[in-house]
């Protein structure tokens, strides 16, 4: 008869404090509380009759035992959820992770065609605010993200560039006015910054040869580019976006370019999953309907600075 084995709960809950280091994260990471991984912890070496961790206050250390049991249940763990991925391709629907601003501004109106011309299969979205683009395949329920990012992924990971960020200012017609535009006359302006670190305008600026960050620490903050871009169509300043999201106000004249220059991030928008998917037929047909529905630039260009 074979030798029972400890509770699956108190191997995942070792696996995640010895991925994180920490007692508190392994918790955050597993919706638990610290005690409930501690007592899960204990479970663990009392089955082994050994440490697993040698504890410094809150900070962990692994034994020899506890590293060689990571290792083993890290490469267990992913694959049954290699298995768990692949019953649910047979379902024919995929979740996908994607920001906000994206979603409102391109994503959805390409969702529904993809939906329209693929009965059967389905894209559940999660469009979710995000400071900064990031997916976590392993502790996160998706099987698929668009992701704004330098193209630096995890091992493991697949992605598809789909379009490059460049930065423009907008404003409303009223706000730009009459008279010539220029450096000083901008930065005399009220910014409107769609981030709390206020990133976009410092990048944009810094390609002006302005180097200086405090000539852009006034305006109003907004934590998402859709709402910095809905500020400035309401006339109460000059906002920093991409210019592939923002060209269709800038082709209906709701929007124009106080100072034509498109500054390049060096970021592109990507399409990515875990290489477990990669014969999912679902993503495989999304990455497709992506390719081809990609975001038209506006009728009037402005100069390109890389």
């Amino acid at each position: 008869m074979s030798q029972a084995l400890p509770p699956l709960y108190a191997l995942r809950a070792f696996e995640a404090a010895a991925r994180h280091g920490s007692f508190t994260a392994a918790a955050h990471s597993l919706y638990l509380t610290q005690s409930a991984i501690s007592r899960h912890v204990k479970t663990l070496e009392r089955h082994f009759e050994r440490p697993l961790f040698i504890r410094h206050g809150a900070r962990l250390e692994l034994t020899l035992a506890g590293h060689h049991l990571a290792q083993e249940l890290e490469r267990g763990f992913s694959l049954i959820e290699a298995a768990c991925a692949a019953t649910l391709q047979q379902r024919g629907s995929l979740r996908l992770k994607a920001p906000s601003t994206l979603s409102m501004r391109w994503l959805l109106p390409v969702l529904g065609r993809f939906h329209a011309e693929n009965q059967g299969k389905r894209v559940q979205l999660s469009s979710v605010w995000m400071d900064e683009d990031h997916v976590d395949f392993r502790n996160e329920p998706f099987d698929c993200a668009l992701l704004l990012s330098d193209g630096n992924f995890p091992a493991g990971w697949q992605a598809q560039e789909l379009f490059k960020e460049w930065l423009v200012p907008v404003c409303t017609p009223a706000f730009r006015a009459e008279g010539e535009w220029n450096m000083e006359r901008l930065l005399a302006s009220e910014l409107i910054h769609s981030s709390p670190d206020r990133r976009d305008w410092i990048r944009w600026l810094q390609r002006q040869g302005i180097t200086d960050p405090h000539r852009c620490h006034t305006g109003p903050l907004f934590d998402t580019l859709e709402l910095g871009i809905n500020a400035a169509a309401q006339g109460h300043g000059i906002s920093i976006g991409d210019l592939s999201l923002v060209a269709r106000e800038l082709d209906n004249g709701q929007l124009v370019m106080p100072l034509a220059n498109a500054v390049g991030t060096g970021d592109s928008y990507y399409f990515v999953w875990p290489e477990q998917q990669d014969r999912h037929p679902v993503r495989a047909a999304l990455g497709r309907c992506l390719r081809e529905n990609l975001p038209r630039p506006p009728a009037s260009l402005p100069a390109f600075l890389e």
